[in-house]
């Protein structure tokens, strides 16, 4: 088996083409990516769930727009936490994936990271592939791999983040960002 180069903190932005409808215009933050496969969360798809109606001890702490967001198709029943906290040393409660960006343990008291949280977001579900399945997908050409950004956690306009992250890219990738919702109307 070859060797996985990690893209732990990576984003996955959806090319156009990608025909799975959970992925439309998705734009996924990888948390893990290693031999035994990669999961992650889609940053883009809030929901009109209130992160109060679920999860009530955390909502306070929830950044706008303060909903749940649905993080991929699969254990839609399951919530992850991901918050943006700067420094060197997170507080009790928080495991660093990559930068400022880590995980949030639901389970632990709010307490213990409300002084230290940047920004908080709450996600039903995540988006998951099994050995070598996102490899195959990036060689079809089905996502761009590109930096994130601890903003990206925390945009105040998810609906707008897929042609925001491709706009700032510093390669034909940012013409992408402006490829019409429907081609054939063109």
């Amino acid at each position: 088996m070859t060797e996985v180069s990690s893209l732990t903190g990576r984003l996955l932005v959806a090319a156009p083409a990608l025909a799975d409808p959970n992925f439309d215009r998705a734009v996924v933050l990888l948390l893990d990516h290693d031999e035994e496969g990669s999961l992650g969360v889609v940053l883009n798809r809030p929901t009109p769930v209130g992160v109060g109606d679920i999860l009530a001890s955390w909502a306070g702490l929830a950044g706008e727009p303060d909903v749940v967001f649905q993080g991929g198709p699969v254990s839609l029943d399951s919530a992850l936490g991901v918050a943006v906290i700067p420094g060197d040393e997170g507080p009790l409660g928080w495991r660093r994936v990559h930068g400022a960006i880590g995980l949030v343990d639901l389970e632990a008291p709010p307490e213990l990271l409300a002084a230290a949280l940047g920004s908080l977001r709450i996600f039903a579900g995540y988006a998951g592939w099994g050995p070598g399945q996102l490899e195959a997908e990036l060689a079809e050409g089905a996502w761009y791999v590109v930096e994130s950004e601890p903003g990206d956690v925390s945009s105040p306009r998810p609906e707008n983040l897929w042609r925001a992250v491709l706009r700032r890219q510093r390669s034909e990738l940012a013409m992408i960002a402006t490829y019409p919702d429907d081609p054939s109307l063109n």
